[in-house]
Protein backbone atom coordinates (compact mmCIF):
# COMPACT_ATOMS: atom_id res chain seq x y z
CA UNK A 1 0.00 0.00 0.00
CA UNK A 2 1.19 3.19 -1.25
CA UNK A 3 0.07 6.48 0.52
CA UNK A 4 1.00 10.03 -0.14
CA UNK A 5 0.63 13.18 1.66
CA UNK A 6 1.95 16.01 0.35
CA UNK A 7 0.81 20.28 -0.09
CA UNK A 8 2.27 23.14 1.42
CA UNK A 9 0.30 23.04 4.48
CA UNK A 10 2.74 20.99 6.74
CA UNK A 11 1.12 21.11 9.85
CA UNK A 12 -1.99 19.45 8.81
CA UNK A 13 -0.10 16.85 6.56
CA UNK A 14 1.96 15.79 9.96
CA UNK A 15 -0.98 15.33 11.66
CA UNK A 16 -2.27 13.29 8.99
CA UNK A 17 0.98 11.39 9.48
CA UNK A 18 0.83 11.03 12.83
CA UNK A 19 -2.45 9.87 12.76
CA UNK A 20 -1.20 6.78 10.15
CA UNK A 21 1.90 6.43 13.42
CA UNK A 22 -0.09 6.37 15.92
CA UNK A 23 -2.79 3.67 14.31
CA UNK A 24 0.00 1.43 12.54
CA UNK A 25 1.52 1.30 16.63
CA UNK A 26 -1.66 0.67 18.08
CA UNK A 27 -3.10 -1.88 15.71
CA UNK A 28 -0.14 -3.41 14.28
CA UNK A 29 3.37 -2.81 16.47
CA UNK A 30 3.17 -1.43 19.86
CA UNK A 31 6.53 -1.55 19.73
CA UNK A 32 7.93 0.49 16.83
CA UNK A 33 10.41 -1.46 15.38
CA UNK A 34 8.32 -2.21 12.09
CA UNK A 35 8.49 1.18 11.40
CA UNK A 36 11.05 3.10 9.93
CA UNK A 37 11.86 7.09 8.78
CA UNK A 38 13.71 7.48 5.84
CA UNK A 39 15.43 11.25 5.21
CA UNK A 40 13.82 11.33 1.45
CA UNK A 41 16.74 14.35 1.03
CA UNK A 42 19.43 11.61 0.96
CA UNK A 43 17.29 8.52 0.32
CA UNK A 44 18.84 6.40 -2.67
CA UNK A 45 17.09 3.53 -4.48
CA UNK A 46 19.00 0.97 -2.27
CA UNK A 47 17.76 2.55 1.02
CA UNK A 48 14.09 2.56 0.13
CA UNK A 49 14.06 -0.95 -1.80
CA UNK A 50 15.76 -2.26 1.28
CA UNK A 51 13.43 -1.05 3.68
CA UNK A 52 10.39 -1.29 1.41
CA UNK A 53 11.28 -5.23 0.60
CA UNK A 54 11.98 -6.20 4.44
CA UNK A 55 9.58 -8.52 6.24
CA UNK A 56 9.62 -8.72 9.98
CA UNK A 57 9.46 -11.34 12.74
CA UNK A 58 7.98 -9.18 15.37
CA UNK A 59 4.22 -8.09 13.01
CA UNK A 60 2.15 -8.54 9.84
CA UNK A 61 3.77 -5.97 8.00
CA UNK A 62 6.39 -2.80 7.96
CA UNK A 63 5.75 1.10 8.01
CA UNK A 64 8.15 2.97 5.61
CA UNK A 65 7.65 6.83 5.72
CA UNK A 66 9.71 8.75 3.19
CA UNK A 67 9.79 12.60 4.10
CA UNK A 68 10.71 14.85 1.85
CA UNK A 69 11.81 12.97 -1.29
CA UNK A 70 11.23 15.97 -3.50
CA UNK A 71 13.98 17.97 -1.89
CA UNK A 72 16.56 15.36 -3.16
CA UNK A 73 19.13 16.74 -5.32
CA UNK A 74 20.36 13.38 -7.20
CA UNK A 75 17.74 13.33 -10.42
CA UNK A 76 18.44 9.84 -10.98
CA UNK A 77 16.36 8.72 -7.49
CA UNK A 78 13.41 9.43 -9.14
CA UNK A 79 13.39 7.62 -11.96
CA UNK A 80 14.64 4.41 -10.10
CA UNK A 81 12.05 4.68 -7.26
CA UNK A 82 9.43 4.65 -9.78
CA UNK A 83 10.43 1.33 -11.79
CA UNK A 84 10.93 -0.20 -8.36
CA UNK A 85 7.19 0.44 -7.15
CA UNK A 86 5.81 0.39 -10.87
CA UNK A 87 6.96 -2.94 -10.89
CA UNK A 88 6.17 -4.10 -7.10
CA UNK A 89 3.37 -4.61 -5.17
CA UNK A 90 4.54 -4.53 -1.20
CA UNK A 91 2.18 -5.61 1.69
CA UNK A 92 3.36 -2.92 3.33
CA UNK A 93 2.93 -0.07 3.91
CA UNK A 94 4.70 2.93 2.32
CA UNK A 95 4.48 6.47 3.42
CA UNK A 96 5.54 9.45 1.12
CA UNK A 97 5.50 12.89 2.80
CA UNK A 98 6.20 15.92 1.23
CA UNK A 99 5.61 19.73 1.90
CA UNK A 100 7.83 21.42 -1.48
CA UNK A 101 5.09 19.79 -3.82
CA UNK A 102 1.51 20.41 -5.24
CA UNK A 103 -0.66 20.31 -8.05
CA UNK A 104 -1.83 24.18 -8.92
CA UNK A 105 -4.45 25.28 -11.26
CA UNK A 106 -2.82 27.40 -13.99
CA UNK A 107 -5.25 28.74 -16.59
CA UNK A 108 -7.49 26.12 -15.86
CA UNK A 109 -5.37 23.56 -16.00
CA UNK A 110 -3.76 21.33 -13.42
CA UNK A 111 0.34 21.78 -13.39
CA UNK A 112 2.64 19.80 -10.90
CA UNK A 113 4.75 22.95 -9.17
CA UNK A 114 7.47 22.78 -6.88
CA UNK A 115 8.01 25.14 -4.00
CA UNK A 116 11.40 26.26 -3.22
CA UNK A 117 13.24 27.47 -0.61
CA UNK A 118 12.02 31.37 -0.98
CA UNK A 119 8.87 30.40 -1.15
CA UNK A 120 8.47 30.79 -5.23
CA UNK A 121 7.01 28.36 -7.18
CA UNK A 122 8.26 26.54 -9.85
CA UNK A 123 6.93 23.81 -12.65
CA UNK A 124 8.33 19.92 -11.26
CA UNK A 125 11.34 19.38 -13.48
CA UNK A 126 11.02 16.23 -15.54
CA UNK A 127 12.89 13.93 -14.04
CA UNK A 128 10.76 14.04 -11.10
CA UNK A 129 7.65 14.76 -12.50
CA UNK A 130 6.99 10.95 -13.73
CA UNK A 131 7.06 9.95 -10.22
CA UNK A 132 4.87 12.48 -8.86
CA UNK A 133 2.07 11.57 -10.90
CA UNK A 134 2.29 8.13 -10.17
CA UNK A 135 2.11 9.20 -6.43
CA UNK A 136 -0.71 11.57 -7.18
CA UNK A 137 -2.80 8.70 -8.79
CA UNK A 138 -2.60 6.53 -5.53
CA UNK A 139 -6.16 5.76 -3.96
CA UNK A 140 -4.73 7.11 -0.94
CA UNK A 141 -3.04 10.52 -2.11
CA UNK A 142 -4.60 13.48 -0.48
CA UNK A 143 -2.45 16.82 -1.05
CA UNK A 144 -2.90 19.83 1.98
CA UNK A 145 -3.52 23.20 0.45
CA UNK A 146 -3.38 25.96 3.12
CA UNK A 147 -6.15 27.51 3.96
CA UNK A 148 -7.45 30.82 2.93
CA UNK A 149 -8.12 32.90 6.01
CA UNK A 150 -12.09 32.07 6.15
CA UNK A 151 -11.02 28.46 5.96
CA UNK A 152 -8.50 29.28 9.24
CA UNK A 153 -10.90 30.87 10.98
CA UNK A 154 -13.59 27.88 10.77
CA UNK A 155 -10.52 25.87 11.70
CA UNK A 156 -9.50 27.28 14.87
CA UNK A 157 -12.76 27.23 16.25
CA UNK A 158 -13.01 24.15 16.06
CA UNK A 159 -9.86 23.49 17.52
CA UNK A 160 -10.57 25.29 20.21
CA UNK A 161 -13.82 23.77 20.69
CA UNK A 162 -12.24 20.01 20.44
CA UNK A 163 -9.79 21.16 23.24
CA UNK A 164 -12.95 21.81 25.67
CA UNK A 165 -12.59 25.65 24.96
CA UNK A 166 -14.90 28.42 22.91
CA UNK A 167 -14.11 31.03 21.21
CA UNK A 168 -16.22 34.08 19.87
CA UNK A 169 -16.53 35.26 16.41
CA UNK A 170 -14.85 38.57 17.06
CA UNK A 171 -12.23 36.55 18.66
CA UNK A 172 -11.25 34.29 15.59
CA UNK A 173 -11.35 37.02 13.33
CA UNK A 174 -9.03 38.59 15.22
CA UNK A 175 -6.87 35.61 15.88
CA UNK A 176 -6.91 35.15 11.85
CA UNK A 177 -6.14 38.97 11.29
CA UNK A 178 -3.05 38.94 13.30
CA UNK A 179 -1.72 35.30 12.56
CA UNK A 180 -2.53 34.46 9.05
CA UNK A 181 -3.79 30.85 8.25
CA UNK A 182 -0.06 30.02 9.36
CA UNK A 183 -1.92 26.65 11.47
CA UNK A 184 1.67 25.85 13.24
CA UNK A 185 1.20 29.72 14.99
CA UNK A 186 -2.54 29.31 15.27
CA UNK A 187 -2.28 25.80 17.21
CA UNK A 188 0.45 27.53 19.15
CA UNK A 189 -1.81 30.72 20.07
CA UNK A 190 -4.61 28.40 20.63
CA UNK A 191 -2.89 26.51 23.48
CA UNK A 192 -1.72 30.16 24.74
CA UNK A 193 -5.24 31.38 24.66
CA UNK A 194 -6.90 27.56 26.14
CA UNK A 195 -4.08 28.08 29.08
CA UNK A 196 -4.79 31.92 29.99
CA UNK A 197 -8.53 31.75 30.21
CA UNK A 198 -8.14 29.02 32.31
CA UNK A 199 -5.86 30.30 34.45
CA UNK A 200 -8.07 33.23 34.66
CA UNK A 201 -11.00 30.91 35.34
CA UNK A 202 -10.10 27.94 37.22
CA UNK A 203 -13.06 27.63 38.92
CA UNK A 204 -15.12 26.80 35.75
CA UNK A 205 -12.90 23.79 34.56
CA UNK A 206 -14.60 21.46 37.50
CA UNK A 207 -17.21 19.23 36.23
CA UNK A 208 -20.50 21.01 36.08
CA UNK A 209 -18.79 24.37 35.40
CA UNK A 210 -19.53 26.27 32.40
CA UNK A 211 -16.83 26.99 30.00
CA UNK A 212 -14.98 30.32 30.03
CA UNK A 213 -15.21 31.91 26.49
CA UNK A 214 -12.36 33.76 24.70
CA UNK A 215 -12.87 36.97 23.36
CA UNK A 216 -11.49 39.54 21.27
CA UNK A 217 -9.54 41.19 24.15
CA UNK A 218 -7.92 37.86 25.12
CA UNK A 219 -6.25 37.39 21.86
CA UNK A 220 -5.21 40.59 21.61
CA UNK A 221 -3.65 40.72 24.59
CA UNK A 222 -1.60 37.47 23.88
CA UNK A 223 -1.77 37.28 20.11
CA UNK A 224 0.85 40.08 20.39
CA UNK A 225 2.22 40.33 24.30
CA UNK A 226 5.54 40.15 25.39
CA UNK A 227 6.78 37.19 23.61
CA UNK A 228 6.01 39.08 19.83
CA UNK A 229 7.67 42.18 21.14
CA UNK A 230 10.94 39.92 21.63
CA UNK A 231 10.48 38.63 18.21
CA UNK A 232 10.32 42.37 16.88
CA UNK A 233 13.66 42.98 19.27
CA UNK A 234 15.54 39.90 17.68
CA UNK A 235 14.75 40.87 14.24
CA UNK A 236 15.99 44.53 14.98
CA UNK A 237 19.25 42.70 16.45
CA UNK A 238 19.54 41.00 12.93
CA UNK A 239 18.79 43.89 10.76
CA UNK A 240 21.53 45.76 13.04
CA UNK A 241 24.36 42.77 12.51
CA UNK A 242 24.03 42.99 16.72
CA UNK A 243 24.55 39.15 17.04
CA UNK A 244 25.29 39.09 20.49
CA UNK A 245 21.80 40.30 20.94
CA UNK A 246 20.17 38.16 18.64
CA UNK A 247 21.67 34.87 20.69
CA UNK A 248 21.06 36.37 23.75
CA UNK A 249 17.43 37.54 22.99
CA UNK A 250 17.05 33.64 21.34
CA UNK A 251 18.39 32.23 24.35
CA UNK A 252 15.88 34.28 26.51
CA UNK A 253 13.00 32.66 25.33
CA UNK A 254 14.30 29.39 24.93
CA UNK A 255 15.02 29.50 29.13
CA UNK A 256 11.13 30.89 29.39
CA UNK A 257 10.23 27.65 28.27
CA UNK A 258 9.27 28.04 24.71
CA UNK A 259 9.48 25.76 22.08
CA UNK A 260 11.65 24.88 19.76
CA UNK A 261 8.53 24.47 16.79
CA UNK A 262 7.08 27.99 18.43
CA UNK A 263 10.47 29.67 18.00
CA UNK A 264 10.69 28.89 14.49
CA UNK A 265 7.11 29.37 13.87
CA UNK A 266 7.18 33.02 14.90
CA UNK A 267 10.92 34.01 13.42
CA UNK A 268 9.49 32.79 10.02
CA UNK A 269 6.25 34.44 9.91
CA UNK A 270 7.92 37.60 11.36
CA UNK A 271 10.66 37.45 8.08
CA UNK A 272 7.52 36.64 5.81
CA UNK A 273 5.48 39.45 6.98
CA UNK A 274 8.66 41.66 6.36
CA UNK A 275 9.60 40.07 3.07
CA UNK A 276 5.67 40.85 1.89
CA UNK A 277 5.35 44.61 3.60
CA UNK A 278 8.96 45.39 1.90
CA UNK A 279 7.70 44.03 -1.50
CA UNK A 280 4.84 46.32 -1.20
CA UNK A 281 6.67 49.30 -0.40
CA UNK A 282 8.91 48.89 -3.36
CA UNK A 283 5.81 49.26 -5.31
CA UNK A 284 5.08 52.54 -3.99
CA UNK A 285 2.37 50.87 -1.85
CA UNK A 286 0.68 53.12 1.24
CA UNK A 287 0.42 51.69 4.56
CA UNK A 288 -3.49 51.82 4.29
CA UNK A 289 -3.16 49.59 0.89
CA UNK A 290 -0.95 47.03 2.31
CA UNK A 291 -3.23 46.08 5.57
CA UNK A 292 -5.74 46.06 3.11
CA UNK A 293 -4.09 43.73 0.34
CA UNK A 294 -2.45 41.56 2.60
CA UNK A 295 -4.86 41.47 5.41
CA UNK A 296 -3.25 42.01 8.20
CA UNK A 297 -3.46 43.76 11.54
CA UNK A 298 -2.54 47.47 11.52
CA UNK A 299 -0.28 46.53 14.66
CA UNK A 300 1.70 44.07 13.08
CA UNK A 301 1.74 46.06 9.21
CA UNK A 302 3.01 49.33 11.04
CA UNK A 303 5.94 47.42 13.08
CA UNK A 304 6.40 45.59 9.88
CA UNK A 305 6.66 48.94 8.27
CA UNK A 306 9.28 50.25 10.53
CA UNK A 307 11.54 47.51 10.16
CA UNK A 308 11.92 47.12 7.03
CA UNK A 309 13.25 50.23 6.09
CA UNK A 310 17.05 48.75 7.10
CA UNK A 311 16.40 45.63 5.23
CA UNK A 312 16.55 45.75 0.87
CA UNK A 313 14.63 43.27 -0.85
CA UNK A 314 17.52 40.91 -1.82
CA UNK A 315 18.81 40.90 2.06
CA UNK A 316 15.34 39.82 3.37
CA UNK A 317 15.04 37.48 0.32
CA UNK A 318 18.20 35.60 1.59
CA UNK A 319 17.56 35.58 5.03
CA UNK A 320 13.75 34.09 4.28
CA UNK A 321 15.01 31.85 2.21
CA UNK A 322 17.27 30.17 4.92
CA UNK A 323 15.05 30.59 7.80
CA UNK A 324 12.50 28.16 5.30
CA UNK A 325 14.94 25.49 4.54
CA UNK A 326 15.97 25.29 8.51
CA UNK A 327 12.33 25.18 9.81
CA UNK A 328 11.47 22.11 7.37
CA UNK A 329 15.11 20.57 8.57
CA UNK A 330 13.92 21.21 12.68
CA UNK A 331 10.41 19.93 11.49
CA UNK A 332 11.59 16.56 10.04
CA UNK A 333 14.32 16.19 12.74
CA UNK A 334 17.59 16.78 11.03
CA UNK A 335 18.45 19.81 13.40
CA UNK A 336 17.22 22.27 16.56
CA UNK A 337 16.47 25.39 16.32
CA UNK A 338 18.64 27.26 18.63
CA UNK A 339 21.72 25.86 16.53
CA UNK A 340 20.22 26.70 13.20
CA UNK A 341 19.55 30.22 14.59
CA UNK A 342 23.28 30.76 15.91
CA UNK A 343 24.30 30.07 13.21
CA UNK A 344 22.58 32.02 11.17
CA UNK A 345 23.10 35.19 13.52
CA UNK A 346 26.90 34.40 13.37
CA UNK A 347 26.45 35.20 8.96
CA UNK A 348 24.47 37.57 9.25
Amino acid sequence: MIIFLYGEDSFLSRRKLKELKDKFLAKVDPTGASMDIIDGEKASLASIGDAAGAGTLLAKKRMIVIENLFGNKTQSVFGEILNYFEKRESDNIIVFWDFVVKIKKIRSKEQAVKIDSSGSEKPLPAYSKKLFNFLAKQKYSQQFNVLSNTGAAAWAKKEVEARGGKIDYQAVQTLTSLVGSDLWQINNEIDKLINYKLGQHPALTVAGGQTAIINREDVEKMAHGGFDENIFALTDAISNKNSGLAVKLLEEQIEAGLADAYLMTMIVRQFRILLQIRQALDLGHSSRKIISSLRMHPFIVQKGINQVRRFNLPALKNIFSRLVEMDGKMKTGQADAKTMLNLLFARI
